[in-house]
Formats: C-alpha cells, structure tokens, sequence
C-alpha cells in the first residue's frame, strides 16, 4: 500500500514539474505587485485657495508642504480648482479664508472650506488624515502663543493642552503602506483558490478515468503530490516576494511552512466537497474563478470581520482563508509566535474534516452506500 502511495505521489509530483502551469501563479503575484512597488502613495496633488495672504496661511501652506503625502498647488480662484478637481488633476481643494489669521488669534472657531475627490477612497482618507494632523498642530502653536501672552506658564499651557499624556504601543506595525496590510491576505487567497483549483481538477479527473475509480489510495497518494509544489510556493509568496518589495517579514521558513502546510491540508477537504458537487472539471473554471473577488473581501483584509453583519461573519469563517490570513499576517507581520496561532491552525483543519466529511458523505449518498446501509440496518432491526 505504502509502495502504491508513492508510486501516485511520484507521478503526479513529476506531471506537475514537467507542466509548470502553477508558475503561472507567480507570474499573476508579479503583475499585480507592480501597483505596490512605490511602497506608498505619496506627492498627491492638492489645491490652496490663499485668500487671506497672511503669516499664518503663509505658515499653514509651508506646513502642508512638510508632508510627504501631499504636494501643494496655489491656486487664485477657487473655481479653477473645483474644474481641475472634477477632471481629476488634483485630489482636493482647500481654501484659507480672508479672515483666517485674524479669527486665529482672537481665539474665535475657524473654518476652513475642503472639498475632496472621494473617487480614490484610499488617497482621501491619507489627505485627510494628514491634513487633521497638520492643522492640529499649528492650532496647539496658536493656542499657547495666546496663553502666554496672556500670563499662562508654560507648565500650565502643556497642563491645559494635554492634560493627559498618552504612549501609543504599536501592536501592529504591518509595514510601511497600506499594501503591506492587504498583501498576505491577496497572497493567502492566491495560494487557497490555485491549490483548490488543481486539487479539485485532480480529484474529478481521477474519479472519471476510463478504466474506472482508482484505488482510494492512489487518490490520496497524488493528491499529496500537489502540496510540495505549493509548499514551495508558500516559501516565494510568504518569504521571498515581500522581502524583494520591501514590506515587513518576520517569519522564517520552517514558520512558513508549518503555517502553510494546516492551510493546505485543509483546502483538501474543501476539495473533495466541490469534487462531488461539481462533478465535472469545466464547472470548475465557471464557478471557482467567480469567488476569488468575494472571498477576498470576505477574508477580513480590506473590512473589519466584527463590522460585519453576523451571517456575513459566519459564511467568512467557514472559509479556510479567513483563519489562515489572520495566522500569517499575525506571524509574518506583527511577530506573533506560532503558540499564539494555535487556534487558527485548529479551525483550519477542524474546516477540512467537515468539508471532507461532507464530500464522502454526498458521494456515498450518490453511489447508494448510505441507503443500502440504512437497509441492511432496517433488516437486521427486523431479524
């Protein structure tokens, strides 16, 4: 049996090596990693309507210079921006009022006009962000030049201020843009959806041979075959491809296996319930290639898992990926050990049994093994 096992892991293991049509996914993981090559959006062009021609607006714009994210543009009338913003030349317009410096220093509320091109979701909030900041900043300038002038010590000024001082722990520091955050879970989904694919592809083709079902440990023995290709895979996507882009990685290779081989084991099991519900391998390619948009946004990568509605958490954690992206992310990027991680392998393969479970179940229900079973019980019940 053993002999028969490795004879299959061999020959598929060989077909895969001999047909490298995997390496098609690191193709596709190059292309689409050329849009986080720059490593963060930065020099967003933003408009400055200065109607108040003072030293504070003066200040305020060679503040907003300071900022990596976004490059100043003056502009003199406030309708030229607003055209240049709708024809997507600028990502925003800001316009520093007449009254500016002079509400500034009597203390009175400011308000300055923006309007934004929420088009580019991520640019505006990085816009805003920076401009919250930046704003803040020269406000607590302004308040303390008051307050001094009008007898504050300074002790008393940072009391009034910040009456509490805060130290921020950085419990996640993903790297240093917001594809560093994004990438394990598109590089988790990649890998789930092309092993789903090729072991799904490989079931369905061994169940249909001319010469009949093979052996079930011939089926298990070339399904093995699959998971050294991906496993090489997982060492590429996990450990060498964010080190070339720059991005943090903290895991090993050892750490990038253990983590990636539950992943695999698990993706099997889900296999064999679409081997059964597909049956036939171009349903393959027409219903697998439709859900690699939504389990990706189902994985909790680009939304919160707990700001989702309940049930849409509940479909999200029935998916080998969800619990696999919140594993490496939290090794490969926060540091986190594998003992911490020890949940996420447990749902993984407790996924896997399930999903396996159910596909034996529906092909012994198909092959009429359930039935004669319940016959054979009823009769035996009847003796």
């Amino acid at each position: 049996m053993i002999k028969i096992f490795w004879s299959s892991f061999v020959k598929i293991f060989l077909f895969m090596l001999v047909r490298p049509m995997w390496l098609l996914l690191l193709l596709s993981v190059s292309l689409m990693s050329l849009v986080y090559s720059n490593g963060t959006i930065t020099s967003l062009p933003v408009a400055i309507v200065d109607q108040d021609h003072t030293a504070a607006s003066r200040s305020l714009i060679r503040s907003l210079n300071t900022s990596s994210k976004i490059e100043t543009v003056i502009y003199d009338s406030s309708l030229q921006a607003y055209d240049d913003i709708n024809n997507h030349k600028i990502f925003a317009v800001f316009t520093i009022p007449n009254d500016f410096e002079k509400r500034l220093l009597s203390g009175q509320e400011v308000t300055i006009p923006a309007y934004g091109d929420a088009s580019s979701r991520l640019a505006n909030g990085l816009i805003q962000v920076d401009i919250k900041g930046i704003y803040q900043q020269i406000l607590i300038e302004y308040n303390t030049k008051i307050m001094r002038n009008n007898g504050f010590s300074d002790k008393q000024i940072n009391i009034i201020l910040s009456p509490i001082k805060g130290q921020t722990e950085p419990l996640y520091n993903a790297g240093i843009s917001f594809a560093a955050i994004t990438f394990p879970g598109l590089l988790v989904m990649l890998l789930q959806h092309s092993f789903l694919i090729a072991a799904t592809r490989t079931n369905i083709t061994l169940s249909s041979l001319p010469q009949g079902k093979p052996p079930k440990i011939v089926i298990l023995g070339s399904l093995s075959g699959l998971i050294p290709i991906w496993l090489f895979l997982s060492i590429v996507l996990f450990g060498l491809w964010p080190w070339i882009l720059g991005y943090r990685q903290l895991a090993n290779i050892p750490e990038i296996l253990i983590m990636t081989f539950p992943l695999l084991l698990g993706v099997l099991g889900l296999s064999k319930l679409l081997t059964e519900c597909l049956r036939k391998t171009e349903m393959i390619y027409l219903t697998l290639a439709f859900l690699t948009t939504p389990v990706f946004y189902l994985s909790g990568t680009i939304w919160p898992l707990d700001a989702m509605p309940f049930w849409v958490q509940v479909v999200s954690k029935m998916l080998p990926s969800t619990w696999a992206t919140n594993m490496i992310a939290g090794v490969n990027q926060m540091g986190l050990g594998l003992k911490e991680n020890l949940f996420n392998v447990f749902m993984i393969l407790l996924l896997g049994i399930i999903y396996g479970s159910l596909g034996i179940f529906i092909a012994a229900l198909r092959d009429g093994r359930i039935r004669k079973l319940f016959k054979n019980y009823s009769m035996q019940t009847e003796k």
